[in-house]
């Protein structure tokens, strides 16, 4: 049983951070604050994008430290291992795809600051932790 809640914890964080994440871009682009899919956006609007997606990883790693059975720390870390893996993923799918998937430094940033981003939620949720 406790290792159902150990995978619905770091399941919730991350239903959480892509909800939340591709709400607000819909909700962007739909309001013409982002322009139609597939036009490049300004490096200002990645600046956005980049804020948003952080407060949202901060979030979503603290609902998985909250709902952690024990370990809270290790389960926010672990959130922002697999943000690694899919900023990863992403960044090598779409390195040279065209300038409609932005500039390089939008994924590389979005790979370097996933585990700093889930040790903050990490630390929000449970500051007793290490």
């Amino acid at each position: 049983m406790t290792g159902l809640r150990r995978v619905g914890a770091v399941l919730a964080g991350l239903v959480v951070i892509f909800v939340l994440s591709l709400g607000t871009d819909a909700v962007l682009h739909a309001t013409g604050v982002f322009p139609p899919m597939g036009v490049r956006m300004s490096d200002a609007l990645f600046v956005l994008a980049s804020v948003y997606r952080a407060v949202f990883a901060v979030a979503g790693c603290a609902l998985t430290a909250r709902l952690a059975p024990d370990r809270p720390m290790a389960h926010a870390l672990t959130v922002g291992g697999i943000g690694v893996v899919l900023s990863t993923i992403g960044a090598a799918a779409t390195w040279n795809a065209g300038p409609a998937f932005g500039p390089h430094w939008y994924p590389v940033s979005l790979i370097l600051v996933s585990l700093p981003l889930a040790w903050i939620g990490g630390k929000v949720a449970a500051p007793r932790t290490a």
